[in-house]
C-alpha cells in the first residue's frame, strides 16, 4: 500500500511540475493575454503530453494500469470545453489502447472519456477569455467530485481494485485537480495584476486617455525616426470658473467629454493624451505641412466649441471653448522642445482672445518683425 500512495504521490507531483511550467510558458508567449487559435493548439499538445507522462509509467494491479491519467483531461476539459477536451484526449486513448489488456476499454472510458464529459458539462460556455480568468474553485471540484463517485462505483462493480485503492486514487486526484487550479488561479491573478498595473501607470483614470508619460514614449521612435509630425497643445478656457460655477464633478466629466471628442476628432494614425490638469496634447503624425497641421488641430476646436456643454451658457463667452498651440518638427528638435514650443504657442492663443489656434512659427514671425 505504502508503494501505492508513493506512487499517486509522484503522478500528482509530475503534474503540479509541468503545469508550472506551461503556465509560465504561456505567460511568455501570451503577455498580451489574448486567446488565439495558437493557444488552443498548444493546449491540447501540452495535456496530451501531460497524460501520456502520468500514463507512462503506471501502477499495475491485477492487469489494470492505475495511475492519474484523468486529472489533466477533466482540468482542461472544465476549462476550454468539450472539443479541446476531446482533442486532448485521444493520444492518451490510443495510447492506453495499444497495451491491451483485460480493462483497456473500461480505462479509457473511466479515466478518458468520463472527465472529458464531465468536465466539459461543468464548463462556463459564457467565459470569453478561457485561458486567462480566474477559475471557479468551487465549481470545478464539485464537478471532479461527481466524476469520482461515478468512476469509483464504477470501478468497484467492474474492475479488481480495492476500496483503498479506490480510495487512494480519489485523494490523490482531487489534490492534484485542486492544486492545478490553485496554481492557475495564482499565475492568473499575477498576469491580470501585471496587465492593471502598466494600465493605470500609462493611462490617465479620469478620462481613460493615456498619461503624458505613455505619450512621449509612444512618439519617441517617431522622433528617433525623424517622421515628420506637429505636437498640438491644448487647454480649456476658464476652466477653474467653470468648475467654481458647477463644481468640481462637472468639471470632471467636462474632461471626460474633452478626452471623447479628441479621440472621434483625429484620425487613427494620431495620438492623443491628457497632459495634466485642464491640458490636453495630441500629436499629428505626418502632416504634410504647417496648413495641415493648423487644419486638423482646428476642427479638433471647432467641434469642442461646437458640443453642448452642460451649464456652459454661463461662461464668459457663453460657450465652452478651448484655446491651442502647434510645433511642427523639422526634424531636428527633441520631444520635449516640441511641447516646449506648442505650449507657448497655445498661451499666445489666451494673449489673442482665446478659442483659437496658433502656431508656434507665428510667433517666431512676429518676433523677427519688432526686432
Amino acid at each position: 500500500m505504502a508503494t501505492l500512495l508513493f506512487f499517486f504521490l509522484e503522478n500528482m507531483a509530475l503534474i503540479i511540475a509541468l503545469l508550472y511550467l506551461a503556465l509560465k510558458a504561456k505567460e511568455l508567449l501570451f503577455p498580451n493575454l489574448t486567446e488565439s487559435k495558437f493557444l488552443y493548439l498548444l493546449s491540447v499538445v501540452f495535456i496530451s503530453f501531460l497524460t501520456f507522462s502520468v500514463m507512462y509509467n503506471p501502477y499495475f494491479y491485477m492487469g489494470m494500469r492505475l495511475d492519474l491519467r484523468e486529472v489533466p483531461l477533466y482540468f482542461i476539459s472544465y476549462i476550454a470545453g468539450w472539443k479541446v477536451g476531446l482533442l486532448s484526449a485521444i493520444f492518451p486513448a490510443y495510447f492506453r489502447y495499444s497495451f491491451e489488456g483485460p480493462t483497456v476499454v473500461l480505462g479509457i472510458l473511466q479515466s478518458i472519456v468520463l472527465p472529458v464529459v464531465i468536465g466539459s458539462l461543468f464548463h462556463n460556455q459564457k467565459s470569453s477569455n478561457k485561458f486567462f480568468n480566474l477559475l471557479n474553485l468551487k465549481k470545478m471540484m464539485a464537478g471532479f467530485l461527481i466524476f469520482e463517485m461515478l468512476k469509483s462505483v464504477w470501478m468497484f462493480l467492474f474492475t479488481p481494485a480495492t476500496i483503498s485503492i479506490i480510495i487512494a486514487m480519489l485523494f490523490f486526484a482531487g489534490v492534484a485537480v485542486l492544486a492545478m487550479g490553485l496554481i492557475t488561479n495564482g499565475e492568473s491573478r499575477q498576469l491580470l495584476l501585471r496587465t492593471e498595473l502598466e494600465y493605470y501607470s500609462n493611462q490617465d483614470p479620469m478620462t481613460q486617455l493615456p498619461n503624458i508619460r505613455f505619450f512621449k514614449k509612444t512618439l519617441a521612435p517617431l522622433i528617433v525616426q525623424q517622421i515628420p509630425l506637429a505636437i498640438v497643445m491644448m487647454d480649456v478656457d476658464y476652466f477653474k470658473i467653470y468648475n467654481d460655477t458647477h463644481g468640481h464633478q462637472k468639471g470632471d466629466a467636462v474632461l471626460r467629454s474633452l478626452g471623447q471628442l479628441m479621440k472621434d476628432n483625429t484620425r487613427s494614425k494620431d495620438h492623443v493624451a491628457r497632459y495634466g490638469g485642464e491640458e490636453f496634447i495630441f500629436c499629428i503624425t505626418d502632416p504634410q505641412d504647417q496648413r495641415e497641421a493648423l487644419m486638423l488641430a482646428e476642427i479638433v476646436r471647432k467641434q469642442i466649441e461646437l458640443y453642448p456643454f452642460v451649464g456652459e451658457e454661463l461662461q464668459p463667452a457663453g460657450k465652452l471653448t478651448v484655446s491651442m498651440g502647434v510645433s511642427v518638427s523639422t526634424g531636428d528638435k527633441s520631444l520635449d522642445e516640441l511641447i516646449g514650443e506648442a505650449d507657448s504657442a497655445m498661451y499666445e492663443s489666451k494673449h489673442n482672445g482665446r478659442n483659437c489656434v496658433t502656431a508656434h512659427s507665428e510667433i517666431n514671425a512676429r518676433e523677427l518683425v519688432k526686432s
